[in-house]
Formats: structure tokens, C-alpha cells, sequence
């Protein structure tokens, strides 16, 4: 081979090397421009709130009857359940709502450290345990609990009940579906905004979490405890990552 052969051959394989270069260059660049576009995504929140009425009451009534002589505070809790049964049966509180439970009998004397000076020796203690679907009826029996007072019912608040119904919602899987339609309506209202204002299109969802669903009391103040609510928030908060188009 010549020199005028070598020199053509060598210029040849210089240009395919640049050429080679290019394409792999090109297709580099047309990569990371993708990627740049992909990750053009703007995340927001959507939230979708309801209020809805507590399904279930509990209401556990505790009463105390002391007394020297232990079959005398026998008799004396059993009066004082029947005051409690008539009562609730007055206020629309079936036999079928209401559950005995959690009966203790404490003797005083019996305890190592000695009981306190001039303090019965034998307490008992019972709870009346009502469990309702009907809430209202529940409530509008609590606010009357001064009746009882008044037939020489001793009412406790012990056993951390804190001595009124509770209400609870049990209905949740109910409302699920249409709250998480609003709360992702209320995400991509927002991704929409946010869109316009930067010039971009909306594009496809690359991410979503749903988020918990809490439950909050109505009256949000300070000291308010969602459980003695009967009306209620039902809240959810969805995160949704949204693409980004020019």
C-alpha cells in the first residue's frame, strides 16, 4: 500500500470515529433530555373533608355501695342496679343495650398498709355497660344521670371512662370511595393551577398516596375530645405527583 492509500485510510477511519462520536453524543443528549422532561412534576395535596353522625354509643355507668357488713353492701349494689336498669328503661334503653360487668368486691382491712381511719370495710363496685346504635338516645339519657343522684345512687368515674358515653363512627368504608374522588378532584385542581401559572401542561399522574383517613371532632378547640362528639369530621389528604408537559 502506498502512502496516498495510508493517508485516505486513516482519514476514513478518523471520520468514522467522529462519526461514531456524534451518533453516540446524540443519543446521550436525546436521553438526558427525556429525563429532564420526566422529571418535570409538580407535587400537591388534595383534601376532602366530611362530617358525619356517630353510629355506635358505650356508655358505661359505675356505681359503689360500701358498707361494714358484707351482705349488706350485697343488697345495698343490688338496689342500686335496679335503680340503674329502671332509670335506663325510662330513657328508651332496652334490657337487650345494657350488659353487667366488671364487679369487685374490696375489703379494706384485708389491705397490708391498713385501710383509711373511718372508711367502711367493704366496697363493691359494679358497671352497667349500655351499648346502643342509637346515640341520641344515649345522650339525651346522660343528661339526665341526676336522677340517680337523687335515689342515693354513689356514681364513679373510675376505670378511665372519664364518666360519659362515648361515640364512635363506624361507618368509614362507607364514605372512603367518594372522599378519595373529591380528594384527588381537589389535587389535580391544584396541579391544574399550578400548571398554568408556570406556562406547562398537565400531564399523566406519576405518583399518588391516598394518605389516612382521621377522624376529628367537629369543634376543634382546645380540650374538645372527638370521642364525646356525636357529630364528627371524617378527613383525608392525598398527595399526587403530576407530570409536567410544554
Amino acid at each position: 500500500m502506498d502512502t496516498s492509500d495510508r493517508s485516505r485510510g486513516i482519514v476514513l477511519a478518523a471520520c468514522l470515529i467522529a462519526l461514531g462520536i456524534a451518533i453516540a453524543g446524540w443519543f446521550a443528549g436525546s436521553a438526558l433530555v427525556r429525563g429532564r422532561a420526566a422529571d418535570r412534576i409538580v407535587t400537591v395535596k388534595g383534601v376532602a373533608e366530611r362530617e358525619v353522625q356517630s353510629d355506635l354509643a358505650l356508655w358505661p355507668i359505675q356505681f359503689v355501695a360500701a358498707e361494714d357488713d358484707l351482705a349488706r353492701a350485697q343488697a345495698n349494689i343490688a338496689i342500686t342496679q335496679k335503680e340503674v336498669s329502671a332509670f335506663l328503661a325510662r330513657h328508651g334503653i332496652t334490657p337487650a343495650q345494657v350488659q353487667l360487668q366488671d364487679l369487685s368486691v374490696t375489703d379494706t382491712q384485708a389491705n397490708r398498709y391498713g385501710g383509711q381511719a373511718g372508711g367502711k370495710r367493704f366496697v363493691i363496685n359494679q358497671t352497667v355497660m349500655v351499648r346502643s346504635t342509637e346515640p341520641e338516645v344515649v345522650f339525651t339519657a346522660s343528661q339526665q344521670v341526676g336522677e340517680l343522684v337523687e335515689k342515693g345512687v354513689i356514681l364513679s368515674s373510675d376505670g378511665g371512662w372519664g364518666g360519659g358515653p362515648t361515640f364512635l363512627f363506624t361507618k368509614l368504608n362507607d364514605v372512603k370511595p367518594a372522599m378519595i374522588a373529591a380528594a384527588t378532584a381537589n389535587a389535580r385542581e391544584a396541579a391544574e393551577q399550578f400548571a398554568k401559572d408556570s406556562n406547562s401542561r398537565l400531564g399523566g399522574i406519576r405518583n399518588a398516596n391516598q394518605g389516612l383517613f382521621v377522624i376529628l371532632p367537629r369543634d376543634q378547640a382546645a380540650g374538645v375530645q372527638e370521642q364525646r362528639q356525636r357529630t364528627k369530621i371524617v378527613r383525608v389528604v392525598s398527595t399526587v405527583d403530576y407530570l409536567l408537559r410544554d
